[in-house]
């Protein structure tokens, strides 16, 4: 598949940001988006501060692409009204703008904790049912409904990718299961906006981590290079954590978590 154009909105947060400079060398266009100042323009670099509010928002950068990512939304806990706006609607507003558009491929950002409430040792395949960690691991159940929606009602190629975490390097017990090195990352997000034969897909993208929760997808064609295992004595607490047999989702997954970021706690 040729992908010569792709607009990426959230392109200031902490993907978007990780992924700009990558996607620049494989493209003849990029088109920035954020609400938020996106700065570092590279010569063949697009850049709009926008909001992605209603779906003529979306299309105003939208047309004329090969392809969008959108990780435009809300990125942890919050308020149920704040994440159906940030992510669910943003995410509407978005494959409407690309079926209008034509545009064939839409990359969405879906989340690994949409199933953090399985058990740490359980291996984790996207065909078992959600089992989301909080509220916005239900923001991203629904994102991955509208693009199966869309994929099978308006005949677009959707691939939403349930991202793991991303770190320069992992710090903490979890993130031997569950990180997501920026070179991988940035490979994975190529091969879902590449890979022939989509019409829909969920994958799990996380490095080749010798303790991670997660299978990983063939289709996508995108074999990992990155293991946290190598960090593994840097990091304390390894074997109590594992030894624990926690949820997959670690602290997100705790009642307090989302009472203390997204419910009145009187």
């Amino acid at each position: 598949m040729t992908i010569e154009t792709v607009v990426l909105t959230g392109a200031a947060g902490r993907v978007g940001s990780v992924l700009r400079e990558p996607l620049r060398r494989r493209l003849r266009r990029l088109v920035s988006v954020d609400r938020v100042a996106v700065t570092d323009r590279g010569p063949n670099e697009e850049i709009h501060r926008t909001s992605l509010a209603g779906v003529e928002d979306a299309m105003s950068v939208i047309g004329g692409a090969d392809a969008v990512v959108h990780l435009a939304g809300v990125p942890d806990e919050a308020p149920l009204a704040d994440l159906l706006e940030g992510n669910v609607l943003g995410s509407h507003h978005v494959l409407e703008a690309a079926r209008r558009a034509g545009v064939g491929r839409v990359v969405l950002a879906g989340s690994n904790r949409l199933t953090g409430c399985y058990p740490a040792a359980r291996t984790v395949s996207p065909q078992l049912p959600p089992r989301p960690d909080g509220l916005y691991g239900v923001s991203k159940v629904a994102v991955e409904a509208l693009g199966r929606l869309y994929a099978d009602k308006f005949g677009m190629e959707v691939v939403c990718l349930r991202i793991g975490s991303l770190e320069p390097e992992p710090t903490d017990p979890r993130h031997l299961a569950t990180w997501l090195s920026p070179r991988d990352c940035a490979g994975f997000v190529w091969s879902a906006l590449t890979c022939p034969g989509v019409t829909f897909t969920a994958a799990y993208a996380v490095s080749a981590n010798t303790r991670r929760f997660w299978e990983l997808d063939e289709q996508l064609g995108y074999q990992p290079q990155d293991d946290a295992e190598v960090y593994a004595d840097r990091i304390p607490g390894v074997s109590d954590y594992f030894a624990g047999d926690p949820l997959q989702g670690g602290v997100y997954a705790t009642a307090d978590y989302t009472i203390r970021h997204a419910l009145d706690p009187r």
